[in-house]
């Protein structure tokens, strides 16, 4: 079972940026599509963009579309989550995930599909 492990998060004003990396435990990674989720306090877990196997095909959550921007490097095994402009209400744990089965034709906005998760790592904007 793969594992990831995500870090970079932080506290940053308004309009700052911020780069997540989630680093995966094994070569295996690099067969999964790969999702960002992000969870605020007393709300649900919401789908934040997602990245295929190849890294040819991504797909965001309109709320991000043109600010954030997810990549990944399977030569490191890692996924990032490259957030610019960033807002109050972008305040959450940030999650990545890799979908339940290898090469995913389709990516996926739902988090039933993904089994393998990482800790999480806080992300806080100051207005």
């Amino acid at each position: 079972q793969v594992q990831l492990v995500e870090s970079g998060g932080g506290l940053v004003q308004a309009g700052g940026s911020l780069r997540l990396s989630c680093a995966a435990s094994e070569r295996s990674f690099n067969s999964y599509n790969m999702g960002w989720f992000r969870q605020a306090p007393g709300k649900e877990r919401e789908f934040v963009a997602a990245i295929s196997w190849t890294g040819g095909n991504t797909y965001y959550q309109d709320s991000v579309k043109g600010r954030f921007t997810i990549s990944r490097d399977n030569a490191k095994n890692t996924v990032y989550l490259q957030m610019n402009s960033l807002k109050p209400e972008d305040t959450a744990v940030y999650y990545c995930a890799a979908e339940s089965r290898p090469y995913g034709s389709r990516l996926n906005v739902r988090a039933n599909a993904y089994l393998n998760w990482g800790q999480g790592t806080q992300v806080t904007v100051s207005s």
